[in-house]
Protein backbone atom coordinates (compact mmCIF):
# COMPACT_ATOMS: atom_id res chain seq x y z
CA UNK A 1 0.00 0.00 0.00
CA UNK A 2 3.08 2.54 0.50
CA UNK A 3 4.27 2.22 -2.58
CA UNK A 4 3.89 5.66 -4.81
CA UNK A 5 2.92 7.82 -1.64
CA UNK A 6 3.09 11.37 -2.79
CA UNK A 7 4.88 14.39 -0.39
CA UNK A 8 2.68 17.29 0.00
CA UNK A 9 5.21 18.94 -3.11
CA UNK A 10 4.82 16.16 -5.07
CA UNK A 11 1.07 16.82 -4.81
CA UNK A 12 1.43 20.39 -5.12
CA UNK A 13 3.17 19.84 -8.86
CA UNK A 14 0.52 17.48 -9.77
CA UNK A 15 -1.96 20.09 -9.07
CA UNK A 16 0.19 22.34 -11.31
CA UNK A 17 0.95 20.08 -14.25
CA UNK A 18 -2.26 18.32 -13.95
CA UNK A 19 -2.05 13.89 -13.81
CA UNK A 20 -1.69 12.24 -17.21
CA UNK A 21 -4.82 11.44 -19.56
CA UNK A 22 -4.72 8.10 -20.25
CA UNK A 23 -8.37 8.30 -21.89
CA UNK A 24 -10.35 10.66 -24.45
CA UNK A 25 -13.63 12.34 -23.94
CA UNK A 26 -16.27 10.04 -23.67
CA UNK A 27 -20.08 10.53 -24.26
CA UNK A 28 -20.94 9.18 -27.91
CA UNK A 29 -20.72 10.22 -31.29
CA UNK A 30 -23.13 13.14 -31.94
CA UNK A 31 -24.52 12.62 -28.65
CA UNK A 32 -25.35 15.40 -25.91
CA UNK A 33 -23.20 15.10 -23.04
CA UNK A 34 -24.29 16.53 -19.07
CA UNK A 35 -23.29 19.29 -18.15
CA UNK A 36 -20.72 18.17 -15.42
CA UNK A 37 -21.77 18.60 -12.34
CA UNK A 38 -20.26 17.52 -9.26
CA UNK A 39 -21.67 16.05 -6.04
CA UNK A 40 -20.08 15.53 -2.74
CA UNK A 41 -21.25 13.90 0.50
CA UNK A 42 -19.56 14.55 3.34
CA UNK A 43 -20.09 12.30 6.94
CA UNK A 44 -20.41 14.19 9.87
CA UNK A 45 -19.38 17.47 11.19
CA UNK A 46 -19.00 15.97 15.08
CA UNK A 47 -16.26 13.38 15.01
CA UNK A 48 -13.63 16.32 13.22
CA UNK A 49 -13.75 19.64 12.48
CA UNK A 50 -12.06 18.95 9.40
CA UNK A 51 -14.83 18.28 7.33
CA UNK A 52 -16.79 21.49 7.50
CA UNK A 53 -13.98 23.83 8.05
CA UNK A 54 -11.35 22.40 5.71
CA UNK A 55 -12.82 20.01 3.32
CA UNK A 56 -15.81 21.95 2.29
CA UNK A 57 -13.77 25.05 1.98
CA UNK A 58 -11.10 23.62 -0.57
CA UNK A 59 -13.29 21.69 -2.79
CA UNK A 60 -16.10 24.56 -3.42
CA UNK A 61 -13.05 26.61 -4.14
CA UNK A 62 -11.50 24.06 -6.55
CA UNK A 63 -14.49 23.43 -8.30
CA UNK A 64 -15.35 27.22 -8.19
CA UNK A 65 -11.72 27.77 -10.06
CA UNK A 66 -12.43 25.45 -12.81
CA UNK A 67 -15.78 26.69 -13.54
CA UNK A 68 -17.61 23.21 -12.69
CA UNK A 69 -21.07 23.12 -10.76
CA UNK A 70 -20.80 21.45 -7.52
CA UNK A 71 -23.48 20.36 -4.58
CA UNK A 72 -21.30 19.82 -1.31
CA UNK A 73 -24.40 18.29 1.31
CA UNK A 74 -23.25 16.75 4.72
CA UNK A 75 -24.97 13.47 6.17
CA UNK A 76 -24.36 14.32 9.90
CA UNK A 77 -22.87 10.30 10.33
CA UNK A 78 -26.96 9.58 9.26
CA UNK A 79 -26.71 6.42 7.07
CA UNK A 80 -30.40 6.75 5.54
CA UNK A 81 -29.72 10.39 5.04
CA UNK A 82 -26.49 9.83 3.49
CA UNK A 83 -28.54 7.33 1.19
CA UNK A 84 -31.26 10.22 0.60
CA UNK A 85 -28.60 12.67 0.01
CA UNK A 86 -26.98 10.56 -2.73
CA UNK A 87 -30.59 9.72 -4.64
CA UNK A 88 -31.13 13.76 -4.46
CA UNK A 89 -27.87 14.33 -5.71
CA UNK A 90 -28.12 12.08 -8.71
CA UNK A 91 -31.89 13.60 -9.45
CA UNK A 92 -30.01 16.65 -10.17
CA UNK A 93 -27.89 15.37 -12.64
CA UNK A 94 -24.72 14.92 -10.94
CA UNK A 95 -22.15 13.39 -13.16
CA UNK A 96 -19.74 12.45 -10.61
CA UNK A 97 -20.12 11.69 -7.13
CA UNK A 98 -17.63 11.57 -4.26
CA UNK A 99 -18.02 10.22 -0.85
CA UNK A 100 -16.82 10.12 2.68
CA UNK A 101 -18.34 6.75 3.14
CA UNK A 102 -20.10 6.25 6.89
CA UNK A 103 -19.29 2.58 6.75
CA UNK A 104 -18.33 0.02 3.45
CA UNK A 105 -22.26 -1.12 3.26
CA UNK A 106 -23.60 1.85 3.18
CA UNK A 107 -20.82 3.61 0.83
CA UNK A 108 -21.08 0.27 -1.38
CA UNK A 109 -24.69 0.60 -1.80
CA UNK A 110 -24.59 4.56 -3.10
CA UNK A 111 -21.68 3.70 -5.28
CA UNK A 112 -23.23 0.53 -6.78
CA UNK A 113 -26.37 2.76 -7.77
CA UNK A 114 -24.55 5.24 -9.29
CA UNK A 115 -22.72 2.96 -11.52
CA UNK A 116 -26.04 2.01 -12.94
CA UNK A 117 -27.24 5.44 -13.52
CA UNK A 118 -24.06 6.26 -15.42
CA UNK A 119 -22.29 8.50 -12.70
CA UNK A 120 -18.95 8.20 -11.93
CA UNK A 121 -17.45 7.95 -8.47
CA UNK A 122 -14.56 8.73 -6.26
CA UNK A 123 -13.48 7.44 -2.48
CA UNK A 124 -12.84 10.57 -0.88
CA UNK A 125 -10.32 10.06 1.94
CA UNK A 126 -12.18 6.82 3.15
CA UNK A 127 -11.71 3.40 0.64
CA UNK A 128 -15.11 1.73 0.46
CA UNK A 129 -14.82 -1.87 0.76
CA UNK A 130 -16.23 -3.83 -2.34
CA UNK A 131 -16.54 -1.34 -3.94
CA UNK A 132 -16.68 0.19 -7.43
CA UNK A 133 -14.99 3.86 -7.45
CA UNK A 134 -13.05 5.28 -9.71
CA UNK A 135 -10.51 6.19 -7.52
CA UNK A 136 -9.97 6.75 -3.80
CA UNK A 137 -8.12 9.67 -2.85
CA UNK A 138 -6.66 9.90 0.80
CA UNK A 139 -3.53 9.77 2.87
CA UNK A 140 -1.52 6.71 3.77
CA UNK A 141 -3.48 5.70 7.27
CA UNK A 142 -1.39 3.22 8.06
CA UNK A 143 1.34 5.31 7.72
CA UNK A 144 -0.53 7.92 10.40
CA UNK A 145 -1.02 5.40 12.75
CA UNK A 146 2.66 4.65 12.75
CA UNK A 147 3.46 8.40 13.11
CA UNK A 148 0.74 7.87 16.58
CA UNK A 149 2.17 4.90 17.92
CA UNK A 150 5.77 6.23 17.65
CA UNK A 151 4.80 9.61 18.82
CA UNK A 152 3.71 7.76 21.97
CA UNK A 153 6.70 5.72 22.71
CA UNK A 154 8.63 9.71 22.30
CA UNK A 155 6.59 11.24 25.30
CA UNK A 156 6.41 7.98 27.03
CA UNK A 157 10.28 8.28 27.18
CA UNK A 158 10.74 11.90 27.64
CA UNK A 159 8.51 11.63 30.63
CA UNK A 160 11.05 8.95 31.92
CA UNK A 161 7.90 6.02 32.02
CA UNK A 162 8.55 2.56 33.43
CA UNK A 163 6.48 -0.31 32.23
CA UNK A 164 3.45 2.15 31.22
CA UNK A 165 0.35 0.65 31.14
CA UNK A 166 -1.18 1.87 27.84
CA UNK A 167 -5.08 2.41 26.41
CA UNK A 168 -6.00 2.20 23.37
CA UNK A 169 -9.13 4.14 21.94
CA UNK A 170 -9.77 3.21 18.40
CA UNK A 171 -11.77 4.99 16.00
CA UNK A 172 -15.11 3.35 14.58
CA UNK A 173 -14.86 -0.39 13.91
CA UNK A 174 -16.79 0.20 10.58
CA UNK A 175 -14.46 2.51 9.13
CA UNK A 176 -11.44 1.22 7.04
CA UNK A 177 -9.50 4.35 8.16
CA UNK A 178 -9.85 3.18 11.53
CA UNK A 179 -8.46 -0.06 11.07
CA UNK A 180 -5.94 1.03 9.08
CA UNK A 181 -4.75 3.29 11.42
CA UNK A 182 -4.65 0.97 14.29
CA UNK A 183 -2.80 -1.55 12.41
CA UNK A 184 -0.47 1.20 12.23
CA UNK A 185 0.13 1.89 15.83
CA UNK A 186 -0.20 -1.38 16.91
CA UNK A 187 2.94 -2.35 14.28
CA UNK A 188 5.04 -0.14 17.17
CA UNK A 189 3.50 -0.90 20.14
CA UNK A 190 2.71 -4.41 20.07
CA UNK A 191 6.48 -5.42 20.12
CA UNK A 192 6.55 -3.22 22.94
CA UNK A 193 4.10 -5.07 24.81
CA UNK A 194 5.05 -8.47 23.76
CA UNK A 195 8.85 -7.61 25.18
CA UNK A 196 6.90 -6.67 28.06
CA UNK A 197 8.68 -3.12 27.88
CA UNK A 198 4.94 -1.92 27.72
CA UNK A 199 1.86 -3.41 29.45
CA UNK A 200 -1.23 -3.37 27.35
CA UNK A 201 -3.97 -2.10 29.33
CA UNK A 202 -7.85 -1.65 27.81
CA UNK A 203 -8.29 -1.52 23.85
CA UNK A 204 -11.75 -0.28 22.55
CA UNK A 205 -13.63 1.02 19.60
CA UNK A 206 -15.22 4.04 19.96
CA UNK A 207 -18.84 3.39 17.93
CA UNK A 208 -19.17 6.13 14.85
CA UNK A 209 -16.43 7.85 16.45
CA UNK A 210 -18.66 10.02 19.20
CA UNK A 211 -16.49 12.02 21.13
CA UNK A 212 -19.02 11.54 24.16
CA UNK A 213 -18.95 7.88 23.95
CA UNK A 214 -15.49 8.02 23.78
CA UNK A 215 -15.06 10.04 26.98
CA UNK A 216 -17.77 7.47 29.18
CA UNK A 217 -15.61 4.46 27.39
CA UNK A 218 -12.53 6.37 28.75
CA UNK A 219 -13.86 7.02 32.02
CA UNK A 220 -14.97 3.03 32.51
CA UNK A 221 -11.61 1.77 31.53
CA UNK A 222 -9.92 4.34 33.80
CA UNK A 223 -12.44 2.61 36.64
CA UNK A 224 -11.65 -1.05 35.17
CA UNK A 225 -7.67 0.18 35.75
CA UNK A 226 -7.70 1.50 39.23
CA UNK A 227 -6.76 4.83 37.87
CA UNK A 228 -3.66 3.24 36.04
CA UNK A 229 -2.98 4.53 32.83
CA UNK A 230 -0.10 5.99 31.46
CA UNK A 231 -0.42 6.14 28.06
CA UNK A 232 -3.50 6.98 26.14
CA UNK A 233 -3.17 6.24 22.07
CA UNK A 234 -6.14 7.84 20.95
CA UNK A 235 -7.13 7.50 17.28
CA UNK A 236 -7.69 11.71 16.52
CA UNK A 237 -8.17 14.59 18.44
CA UNK A 238 -11.66 14.77 19.49
CA UNK A 239 -10.97 11.18 21.22
CA UNK A 240 -7.79 12.53 22.50
CA UNK A 241 -9.65 15.98 23.84
CA UNK A 242 -12.71 13.68 25.13
CA UNK A 243 -9.61 11.20 26.88
CA UNK A 244 -8.13 14.87 28.14
CA UNK A 245 -11.58 16.08 30.04
CA UNK A 246 -11.18 12.72 32.08
CA UNK A 247 -7.70 13.73 32.78
CA UNK A 248 -8.92 16.89 34.02
CA UNK A 249 -11.48 15.23 36.37
CA UNK A 250 -8.40 13.30 38.06
CA UNK A 251 -6.06 15.96 38.00
CA UNK A 252 -4.06 14.07 35.22
CA UNK A 253 -3.69 16.13 32.34
CA UNK A 254 -0.54 16.56 30.97
CA UNK A 255 0.48 13.89 33.30
CA UNK A 256 -0.52 10.93 31.12
CA UNK A 257 0.45 11.43 27.29
CA UNK A 258 -2.20 11.30 24.95
CA UNK A 259 -2.14 11.00 20.95
CA UNK A 260 -4.49 12.40 18.62
CA UNK A 261 -4.99 13.47 14.44
CA UNK A 262 -6.49 15.83 12.37
CA UNK A 263 -4.03 18.84 13.62
CA UNK A 264 -7.81 20.67 14.83
CA UNK A 265 -7.82 23.76 16.35
CA UNK A 266 -8.40 21.79 19.59
CA UNK A 267 -5.98 19.84 19.21
CA UNK A 268 -3.28 22.15 18.40
CA UNK A 269 -4.13 23.98 21.82
CA UNK A 270 -4.26 21.07 23.87
CA UNK A 271 -0.46 20.83 22.97
CA UNK A 272 0.27 24.16 23.56
CA UNK A 273 -1.02 23.56 27.06
CA UNK A 274 0.81 20.68 27.57
CA UNK A 275 -2.55 17.91 27.76
CA UNK A 276 -1.59 16.31 24.50
CA UNK A 277 1.47 15.11 23.75
CA UNK A 278 0.98 15.20 19.85
CA UNK A 279 -1.19 15.23 16.56
CA UNK A 280 -1.29 14.20 12.86
CA UNK A 281 -1.21 16.49 10.22
CA UNK A 282 -3.02 15.98 7.11
CA UNK A 283 -2.60 18.19 4.30
CA UNK A 284 -6.49 18.80 3.46
CA UNK A 285 -5.94 21.64 0.96
CA UNK A 286 -3.82 18.74 -0.92
CA UNK A 287 -6.27 16.21 -0.58
CA UNK A 288 -8.83 18.19 -1.30
CA UNK A 289 -6.93 19.36 -4.81
CA UNK A 290 -6.01 16.10 -5.97
CA UNK A 291 -9.63 14.64 -5.64
CA UNK A 292 -11.27 17.82 -7.35
CA UNK A 293 -8.92 17.09 -9.94
CA UNK A 294 -9.67 14.02 -10.81
CA UNK A 295 -13.29 14.73 -10.42
CA UNK A 296 -13.46 17.48 -12.44
CA UNK A 297 -11.43 15.37 -15.64
CA UNK A 298 -14.15 12.65 -14.86
CA UNK A 299 -16.77 15.56 -15.43
CA UNK A 300 -15.34 16.77 -18.14
CA UNK A 301 -15.42 12.92 -19.96
CA UNK A 302 -11.04 12.66 -19.24
CA UNK A 303 -9.92 9.45 -17.08
CA UNK A 304 -6.55 10.64 -15.54
CA UNK A 305 -3.76 8.03 -14.33
CA UNK A 306 -3.22 8.03 -10.39
CA UNK A 307 0.06 7.32 -8.97
CA UNK A 308 -0.34 4.38 -7.26
CA UNK A 309 -3.05 1.58 -6.17
CA UNK A 310 -4.20 0.31 -2.95
CA UNK A 311 -5.88 -3.20 -2.76
CA UNK A 312 -9.55 -3.48 -1.72
CA UNK A 313 -9.41 -6.81 -0.22
CA UNK A 314 -13.28 -7.49 -0.38
CA UNK A 315 -13.86 -6.36 -4.01
CA UNK A 316 -10.29 -7.66 -4.89
CA UNK A 317 -9.44 -4.99 -6.95
CA UNK A 318 -6.55 -2.69 -6.93
CA UNK A 319 -8.46 0.89 -6.82
CA UNK A 320 -6.19 3.80 -8.64
CA UNK A 321 -5.27 5.98 -5.48
CA UNK A 322 -3.36 9.14 -4.38
CA UNK A 323 -2.04 8.88 -1.24
CA UNK A 324 -0.42 11.63 0.74
CA UNK A 325 2.43 12.08 3.40
CA UNK A 326 0.83 12.59 6.81
CA UNK A 327 3.22 14.87 9.10
CA UNK A 328 3.79 14.47 13.46
CA UNK A 329 3.02 17.27 15.62
CA UNK A 330 4.51 18.27 18.85
CA UNK A 331 4.76 21.63 20.61
CA UNK A 332 8.04 22.31 19.54
CA UNK A 333 6.58 22.35 15.35
CA UNK A 334 2.68 23.48 15.47
CA UNK A 335 4.20 26.54 13.96
CA UNK A 336 4.20 24.48 10.86
CA UNK A 337 0.51 24.03 10.63
CA UNK A 338 0.29 27.41 11.17
CA UNK A 339 2.33 28.49 8.31
CA UNK A 340 0.79 25.92 5.71
CA UNK A 341 -2.06 27.88 6.58
CA UNK A 342 -4.04 24.87 8.00
CA UNK A 343 -4.92 27.04 11.22
CA UNK A 344 -4.14 30.96 11.73
CA UNK A 345 -2.40 32.64 14.79
CA UNK A 346 -5.38 35.01 15.14
CA UNK A 347 -7.20 30.91 15.89
CA UNK A 348 -4.76 29.47 17.68
CA UNK A 349 -3.05 32.16 19.73
CA UNK A 350 -6.14 33.60 21.47
CA UNK A 351 -6.29 34.63 25.58
CA UNK A 352 -4.09 31.70 27.78
CA UNK A 353 -2.84 30.50 24.14
CA UNK A 354 -0.87 33.65 23.46
CA UNK A 355 2.09 32.56 25.38
CA UNK A 356 2.27 29.22 25.07
CA UNK A 357 2.31 30.58 20.86
CA UNK A 358 5.10 32.66 21.75
CA UNK A 359 6.81 30.14 23.22
CA UNK A 360 6.59 27.81 20.56
CA UNK A 361 7.92 30.18 17.91
CA UNK A 362 4.19 30.37 16.11
CA UNK A 363 4.26 33.39 13.79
Amino acid sequence: MRRGILTIAAVGLLATSGLAACGEESGGEGGTEAKPKIGVILPDSASSDRWETADRKYLEAAFQAAGVDSIIQNAQNDKAQFQTIADQMMTQGVTVLMIVNLDSGTGKAVLDKAKTQGVLTIDYDRLTLGGSAEYYVSFDNEAVGRLQGEGLVKCLTDKGAQKPVVAELNGSETDNNATLFKNGYDSVLKPKYDSGEYVKGPDQWVPGWDNTQAGTIFEQMMTQQNGKIDGVLAANDGLGNAVISILKKNKLNGKVPVTGQDATLQGLQNILAGDQCMTVYKAIKQEADAAAELAIALAKGEKKEAPTTVKDPEGNRDVPAVLLEPKAIYKENVKDVVADGFISKDELCTGAFAAACTEAGVS
